[in-house]
Order: C-alpha cells, then sequence, then structure tokens
C-alpha cells in the first residue's frame, strides 16, 4: 500500500493541478458508468466533532474521501480541518493508496468554484465579494484570480482583523496585486461581478435584490442539512448549477430552493461537456452550489500521484 503524507502531498499539489482535476472531475459526474453515493454525515464522540464520508466509482477508479471538522484543534495547535484519500484496487479490492489531504482539499474545493466561474461568470469580471476570510475563503479567491480579471477582492467577516493580511496569504498563493478591503454585505454585493460565500451559515448572508443583474455567485458552505448562505428569493431569479443535483437538493444550498427552481437546475458536468447552456447573457445571474463530490478527491489523487511519480 502507498501512503503520501499530508506534508508530501501540501508540497504536490497546486492551482493549476486542482483546477483540471476539478474539472475532469465535474464532467466524469455525468459520464456513463459513474456511479456517485450518498454522502456519510456522523460525528465523533463528542457531538461538535463532525466527519464526512464521500464515495464513488468510474469505469477507470473507485474511492473514497474522509474529512473531519475538530472545532477545537486550534488550541492543540492543529488546524480544525482534516481529510484522507482513499484509492482502491479495483483487481482486489483492497485499499492500495492513502493520502492525507487537508491542504489538498482546500485547493480541491476552491477549484470547483473556479471550474464553474470559468465557464459562468462574466468574462470581464474584475470585482471579487467574498463572505468568510477563513482559510477556504484565500483559496477560493486565489484560485478565481487565475481564472477571472479580478482586481478587487471585497471580504465580507465579523471579525475584522480576520482581513488584515488577507492580501499577503492571497500574494504567497500567486494572486498578487490585488485591493483587498473590508466591506460590509450590501456593499459588497453591490459592487460584485463574482460573490463566493465560504461560511458555516444556516441563514442566508444577504438580501437577494441586492445581487445586480449579470453577477455570478458560488456557494460552498452548505454541505449538510439546515446549511444555507443564500436567499431562496435569489434562486427564484437565477440560473441554478451544481456538482451533483440529487446532493445539491439534500445537503447543498438548493435544499432551500423552491421545487420548481430545483427543477431546472443543471449539472456543471453537462455545461462543461457539450460546452452548452451555462451563461445566457450579460444581465443573467448564474448560481453554483458546491457541496463536494468524491470524484473531486479521486481526479486529484490520481494527480498527486502521477505528479509524485514523475519526480522519482
Amino acid at each position: 500500500m502507498r501512503f503520501i503524507s499530508e506534508e508530501d502531498s501540501a508540497a504536490l499539489v497546486d492551482h493549476a493541478m486542482a483546477f483540471d482535476a476539478a474539472r475532469a472531475a465535474l464532467i466524469a459526474a455525468v459520464a456513463p458508468g459513474t456511479t456517485l453515493f450518498p454522502a456519510v454525515l456522523g460525528h465523533g464522540s463528542e457531538p461538535a466533532n463532525r466527519f464526512s464520508i464521500k464515495s464513488g466509482s468510474t469505469a477507470d477508479y473507485a474511492g473514497l474521501k474522509v474529512g473531519s471538522f475538530w472545532p477545537g484543534n486550534p488550541d492543540r495547535g492543529l488546524p480544525r480541518h482534516n481529510s484522507v484519500i482513499l484509492l482502491f484496487d479495483q483487481a482486489v479490492g483492497r485499499v492500495d493508496t492513502v493520502i492525507e489531504a487537508g491542504r489538498v482539499n482546500a485547493y480541491r474545493t476552491a477549484a470547483a468554484d473556479a471550474v464553474a466561474a470559468s465557464v459562468l461568470a462574466r468574462p470581464d469580471s474584475a470585482v471579487l465579494a467574498v463572505f468568510g476570510a477563513g482559510n477556504q475563503a484565500e483559496f477560493e479567491c486565489a484560485a478565481l484570480a487565475r481564472v477571472l480579471p479580478i482586481r478587487t477582492v471585497l471580504v465580507v467577516a465579523r471579525d475584522a482583523a480576520k482581513v488584515a493580511g488577507f492580501a499577503e496569504r492571497l500574494a504567497g498563493q500567486g494572486a498578487s496585486g490585488l485591493d483587498v478591503r473590508a466591506a460590509a454585505p450590501r456593499e459588497a454585493c453591490a459592487a460584485a461581478d463574482v460573490i463566493v460565500t465560504a461560511t458555516p451559515a444556516r441563514a442566508p448572508l444577504f438580501e437577494a435584490d441586492w445581487v445586480r443583474p449579470g453577477t455570478h455567485v458560488a456557494a460552498m458552505g452548505a454541505d449538510a442539512k439546515g446549511k444555507q448562505e443564500l436567499p431562496p428569493a435569489l434562486l427564484e431569479r437565477a440560473a441554478l448549477f451544481c456538482d451533483l443535483p440529487e446532493q445539491s437538493r439534500t445537503i447543498g444550498e438548493f435544499q432551500h430552493a423552491s421545487a420548481d427552481a430545483q427543477a431546472g437546475m443543471r449539472a456543471l458536468g453537462d455545461v462543461l461537456r457539450s460546452g452548452e447552456g451555462g451563461r445566457t447573457g450579460p444581465e443573467a445571474i448564474t448560481v453554483f452550489d458546491s457541496s463536494g463530490i468524491a470524484l473531486q478527491d479521486l481526479t486529484i489523487a490520481r494527480a498527486i500521484l502521477a505528479k509524485a511519480d514523475a519526480r522519482l
């Protein structure tokens, strides 16, 4: 069995690798012969300590990702989030690869939103509003700045201190020269070409009428029943896209959409595969719900293995 540590996987991953892997995963999700199994959501001995298991298979590979969230870890000098990816040897059913993927998971999550923005956002999008100022928010901004001409980042955060140093952290990921500043929710929405929500919220973060025509919205925080970042009224006036429709309806952001709005949602993989059905015009509002699928983890794991082998 092959093992790649957190230190090694973090050294191998980058935004370009994550983007290519996410795009391949989203297309594979709608391909014949692919199966994505329902997510398992659980908790540790302390209910506040949570984990999820997401698994899937294609004609070529199969495996799973275990993601954990232990909120007390910073007091121990450890990150709250952790991930482990397991790939199966399909000939004999044994796990043949284990990859610790805490940092990889941040790249992988942001990459799906970048892939969506590359086909759903206006090509001239220059102002990005991000709700949340944690670790994931930084990866989201850096990933989006690779695919769009972002010049300004408006950060909406309850803790203003977290905005300090945000620009420097983005520069560390290759997104330099950006005008980064704190903003109030309404101000951020009114100015934004792209809005990203990266929070654990359970209620809308802003009002639907604050979002101007032509905006692309990426919601990635909802991954369990009851989680919510967007106002339902926005989903009624927007074109809806997601990574996996059945999951989006049950634990993703679109659990809060009406039946009519849900009926019109599309898997992003269909748009990527056909090249059709994305943004319809400069005034359209598009929403991408990224609740996260196992194929994102499996494709990036395979890319990490290939890069590791190339260095041998």
